[in-house]
């Protein structure tokens, strides 16, 4: 190490030492020094006024990430070439009744040539005990 090393970076003013990245209206960056009052980019401030259930969220991705899987086995085939079949979770959670609920997974599952039963056995097992997420929950009010 060089004593001319330290001595460079001891001799920089405090306010030299930050660079603050700025977008322009081009869509490049540029540097620029520190930011002031009088400066026309303001930073917003989020606030977050709702709280997300995640363990019920991430419950609710793995069982979506299953269904997929599941389907890809019925139809013998990729995401991507599967016909569209829309199995709605939360309209599953709105029904009451097992019977109703395994009869409106069938007419979603009226294409498929394979057996279904034991798909709609699992999944009906599944969704059991899950709440419905299409309305954020407020904690603490």
């Amino acid at each position: 190490m060089s004593a001319t090393g330290t001595e460079t970076s001891g001799s920089l003013p405090a306010a030299a030492g930050r660079v603050f990245f700025q977008a322009t209206p081009a869509g490049g960056c540029t540097v620029t020094g520190p930011v002031t009052q009088d400066d026309p980019v303001q930073k917003k401030h989020g606030k977050v006024t709702v709280k997300y259930d995640r363990k019920e969220l991430r419950k609710r991705l793995v069982l979506e990430e299953w269904i997929i899987e599941q389907l890809s086995e019925l139809y013998d085939c990729e995401e991507e070439e599967m016909p569209e079949v829309e199995i709605d979770i939360d309209d599953l959670l709105e029904v009451n009744n097992e019977d109703e609920r395994a009869l409106k997974l069938q007419e979603s599952l009226i294409d498929c040539y394979k057996p279904t039963e034991e798909f709609v056995k699992e999944l009906l097992g599944r969704i059991r005990g899950m709440r419905k997420l299409s309305a954020p929950q407020r904690k603490g009010l």
